[in-house]
């Protein structure tokens, strides 16, 4: 057993890796066992007596009967009851197995109904096979111990002894290893290593493989622990199994007050612990361990029955008089002073630093953390030296894997010559404690420290505050948690929680069973599950629907409590090392809100309908209303577009006329009748022209047609356009050159800029007009300033409006209060700006504000602002189409007037003729636009095609809309607007027969 313990057991010197073939090898011996165990009780009670038979001897041995009505001491059973807890938990090899060699949470899972069921089967046949023996044996001829063996071979079945003694010898092994393996690691580490560390230290400092010694050391240990115990045997005779096993159960309890007051009590220290163990052991070897041995020898039965020195209150199994059974009163006497001791010295002075520190690792401060008074010390020792150090111990490959994993999870590099800090110290000690034990690997460090520092006590105070530090650290940082409104829980890849601050157990009303480091999301979740039922469905499909809701990044995921009636907002987040951070918020209020507005909505629904019905109603009247508004919009447009040309018709003969007249007086009465007569028709043409473009612009009939243009051009052409005007009364007219490009539409914004500075002049009584033009950044500033009679700030909204005049704009000039209305409506159309700036005083300002042009697309063109020309017209030919005999006759007689030929007809045809017929060349055409037969455009293309593409021609129309405007402009064709203007017009056909005398020569 010694051989096989050391080929498994101390293959290498971690203490903490699994044994697996060990293991493997025990839990073979431990089925071996069972099998073995129970086909002895079954052939015992089945086959070598049947159950009746082996009752009925039973009832006629005495032994049996005695045994069987033996009622037990209610105090030996709670000793045997408290002694086999305290086993459980700190005999060796129960510690080995269940911690040392854990593999992971499932283990311990899978053995909590395991081992219980292991505990029951192999209990089965023990009174049937304990009563066999009684009834088999006479009194005291076989040991009772020997049972199980001596029963199958008294039954004649010899195999089946075979079997039971290979399973008797299997548990006895499996136990014997076990124990030796483990109580090789406690004497290695915890007596050998540190005596040679300190009596050695120079020595093994420089050793380059502590490992092998460390095996050596283990491998003696268990010869000699085989030994030492089978000695022990020889000396004890005759004394039962149970009894050895009780004795020893009684003096590994002497660990109970430490181990369990370390775990639940902040004032124990180092010095009571071991003083109450001392104590407590030195009680357990005077009465049980000694008179063990006692009873065979005279002076034994001496010292047992009269005392030390005839000292009866000091008899070892009546201390003090007290007459109890000797294994309960070894063990009260035992564990009572060893507790005693144990509080009154741990009493006695003020825990140390180190440990307070090891208290709070299992008994936590209730209050936040309080920063430790260390100062931080600096050490020259290198990384290289604890690297060579821990190598020492665990090996070079170990070693190495070991610190590059610690140096990837730090997300640091290792440098050889670098010093090392608190956190590569408080590694390296683990690791070294791994192999030696935790309080050898603090010698081995502060036997490292000492070397660079000024004495021991400087290195373990070096070593306190690294483990100061890092506990300060986690202190803090679980401090912070717990003071944070969510709950917050981490959890490792496997999904065991590692880290929680309360908030996470008190929202989701978790017991403290399921908050402790370790527990898997899942068993969290199925508690949740039971707790608060989802309703109808299978419970691991909910289960896995909650884990794959709880374990997604991205979306948040609401849990509803109806038990607690909260709804909870979980929210997971990846970490770099594959572990989940999930945050738990309580949003109850947010949600009930949200709730209650939802049934507020839903009682709103029947006076929403009846509000929705009436309100349907209402649409479908104010649908009908508009309708018929808009019908009637449209008709007062179409109305207006079809009455233009039937109003202009007469208005522009009558012009033709008027014009005719003026040019043939020569003064006197008559002329200024004449003249009247032509301003009362201009003053007809400005307000049938100011209601067309209001009907248009209302109508939403007129569109625009950007383009690039020198704004330069258009304030010459307006110059000269206006400078009559202002001449007239004698005003200052000041035009402010300026040669930037705009984007614009140049007819719109021409007819803006005509309503401004006709405005200008026409309230302005004395003083000046000043028009000009100012750069803001990307856009052109066109100002309009005038010495006018100014407008109050309270009436600047209204002069915007249709037929609105201020009263004393009225007495100074006439018009209807349309012009700056027109303006407001050409300007929404533009998407220009408007400015006004004016005070009571007198002076007024308007600006419009338009977009700069890169460069300009368009070529100035001649504008019905153009001057009059007094180019000579003899000798030119104009041909005139109209289908109105008043518009041309009007036209034949002005024409004639100014010394030109014409040829005045109805439609293309006749024109046709009587061009040719003349024999001439064309100076210009003149025709309209509405003929009995096509259009004007189509006679214009007709005639070009005749008698030359290069001939003028001027398209006259009442018809403003911007498809006739378009046409005109593909064909190359000007446009004037009927009614209309004489200077306009002999400006144009003067440049003709200019530009035709030119090419003539």
């Amino acid at each position: 057993m010694a051989v096989f313990a050391v080929l498994f057991g101390t293959r290498q010197t971690d203490a903490t890796e699994h044994q697996h073939g060990l293991m493997l090898a025990v839990a073979t011996e431990s089925i071996v066992k069972l099998v073995a165990f129970l086909a002895a009780g079954a052939f015992v009670t089945f086959w070598m007596f049947s159950p009746v038979e082996l009752i009925e001897r039973v009832m006629k041995t005495p032994e049996a009967v005695r045994a069987i009505n033996y009622t037990p001491s209610i105090g030996n059973f709670l000793t045997m009851t408290l002694l086999s807890f305290c086993a459980i938990m700190l005999l060796p090899r129960q510690f080995h197995v269940s911690v040392v060699e854990n593999s992971t949470d499932a283990e311990v899972g899978r053995a909590r109904w395991l081992f219980p069921l292991y505990l029951v089967a192999i209990n089965l046949f023990v009174i049937p096979i304990a009563l066999a023996g009684l009834v088999s044996f006479p009194f005291g001829a076989v040991d009772s111990d020997m049972y199980v063996l001596a029963l199958p071979m008294e039954g004649n079945s010899p195999w089946l002894s075979v079997g039971v003694f290979v399973g008797g010898l299997s548990a006895a092994t499996a136990m014997v290893i076990v124990e030796c393996v483990a109580l090789s690691i406690m004497v290695s580490n915890d007596i050998v290593v540190p005596l040679v560390l300190q009596r050695g230290a120079p020595s093994r400092a420089g050793q380059k493989d502590f490992g092998n010694f460390l095996l050596r050391v283990r491998r003696f240990a268990i010869f000699a622990i085989m030994v030492m115990a089978y000695f022990y045997y020889r000396a004890l005779g005759n004394t039962q199994l149970a009894a050895i096993g009780l004795l020893s159960f009684a003096a590994i309890a002497q660990l109970a007050p430490a181990f369990f007051g370390g775990l639940f009590w902040r004032r124990a220290t180092a010095r009571g612990a071991m003083g109450g163990m001392l104590v407590g052991v030195a009680v357990w070897i005077y009465t049980l361990f000694l008179p063990s041995f006692m009873e065979g020898t005279t002076a034994g039965l001496l010292l047992l029955q009269h005392g030390p020195f005839g000292i009866e209150a000091l008899r070892p199994q009546a201390l003090f008089g007290a007459d109890l059974p000797p294994l309960l009163h070894g063990v009260l006497w035992s564990l009572s002073l060893n507790l005693m001791t144990y509080v009154g010295l741990s009493l006695a002075r003020q825990p140390f630093s180190i440990e307070r520190l090891q208290a709070d690792l299992f008994v936590p401060n209730a209050i936040a953390p309080i920063a430790p008074t260390f100062r931080r010390w600096r050490t020259t020792v290198t990384v290289q030296d604890i690297q060579s150090t821990v190598a020492q111990y665990l090996g070079p490959d170990r070693a190495r894997h070991s610190f590059e994993a610690f140096a990837a999870m730090h997300r640091t590099s290792l440098e050889p010559a670098a010093p090392a800090d608190f956190e590569l110290l408080q590694h390296a000690e683990h690791l070294i404690a791994s192999s030696i034990g935790a309080a050898s690997s603090r010698l081995v460090m502060s036997l490292l420290l000492r070397k660079r520092t000024v004495s021991a006590k400087a290195a373990l105070k070096l070593l306190d505050d690294s483990h100061a530090a890092l506990h300060f650290n986690r202190e803090i940082l679980q401090a912070a948690l717990n003071h944070v409104r969510q709950g917050i829980a981490v959890f490792d890849p496997d999904l065991q929680l590692i880290c929680s601050n309360r908030q996470f157990g008190e929202i989701l009303g978790l017991p403290l069973h399921l908050v402790q480091i370790g527990i898997p999301l899942r068993e969290i979740l199925e508690f949740m599950g039971d707790a608060s039922p989802r309703g109808a469905g299978d419970r691991e499909s909910l289960i896995e629907m909650r884990l794959a809701a709880y374990t997604i990044e991205g979306e948040p995921y609401l849990e509803r409590l109806p038990d607690r009636h909260m709804v909870i907002e979980v929210r997971a987040n990846r970490m770099p090392g594959s572990g989940l951070v999930i945050t738990f918020s309580d949003v109850t209020p947010s949600f009930e809100a949200a709730e209650a507005l939802e049934r507020s909505n839903a009682t709103l629904e029947k006076r929403v309908r009846d509000r929705t019905e009436e309100l349907t109603r209402l649409n479908s009247e104010l649908a009908q209303a508009k309708s018929t508004a808009e019908d009637a919009n449209i008709s007062k447009t179409r109305f207006l577009a079809a009455a233009s040309h039937d109003i202009l018709q007469p208005l522009n003969a009558a012009r033709l006329y008027v014009t005719s007249l003026v040019e043939r007086q020569n003064g006197g009465e008559d002329s200024r009748l004449v003249e009247n007569i032509d301003d009362s028709l201009e003053a007809i043409e400005e307000i049938l022209g100011a209601l067309l473009d209001i009907s248009r612009l209302d109508a939403g009939a007129m569109t625009t047609a950007i383009t690039s243009f020198k704004i330069g051009d258009m304030m010459r052409s307006l110059e000269i356009e206006f400078a009559p005007m202002a001449r007239a009364k004698a005003l200052k007219l000041t035009f402010v050159p300026c040669s930037l490009p705009v984007e614009s539409d140049r007819l719109l914004l021409r007819r803006l800029l005509q309503n401004l500075i006709s405005n200008a002049i026409k309230y302005t009584p004395r003083g000046r007009v000043l028009v000009g033009c100012r750069r803001r950044g990307q856009s052109l500033q066109i100002g309009v300033y005038d010495t006018g009679v100014g407008i109050p700030i309270v009436k600047r909204g209204e002069i915007f409006k249709e037929f609105h005049r201020l009263e004393q704009g009225a007495r100074i000039a006439r018009g209807l209060g349309l012009g700056l209305s027109i303006v407001e409506r050409l300007a929404r159309v533009l998407n220009h700006g408007i400015a006004l700036d004016s005070n009571v005083s007198g002076g007024s300002f308007f600006s419009v504000t338009v977009p700069i042009a890169k460069a300009d697309n368009h070529t100035a063109a001649v504008t019905s602002a153009t001057p009059l020309s007094r180019a000579p017209m003899s000798g030119s030919l104009i041909v005139c189409v109209e289908n109105d005999a008043a518009i041309l006759d009007g036209m034949r007689t002005l024409l004639t007037a100014w010394d030109a030929k014409v040829v005045a007809v109805t439609d293309a045809d006749a024109a046709i003729e009587a061009i040719e017929a003349a024999g001439e060349r064309v100076t210009g055409l003149l025709v309209d636009y509405h003929l009995d037969r096509g259009n004007g455009i189509a006679a214009i293309r007709d005639i070009r095609r005749r008698f030359g593409d290069g001939i003028p021609a001027i398209l006259i129309t009442a018809d403003r809309s911007p498809h006739v405007r378009a046409a005109a402009r593909e064909e190359n064709v000007a446009v004037l607007n009927k009614p209309v203007k004489p200077a306009s017009l002999r400006a144009l056909l003067g440049q003709w027969r200019t530009q035709q005398m030119v090419a003539a020569e």
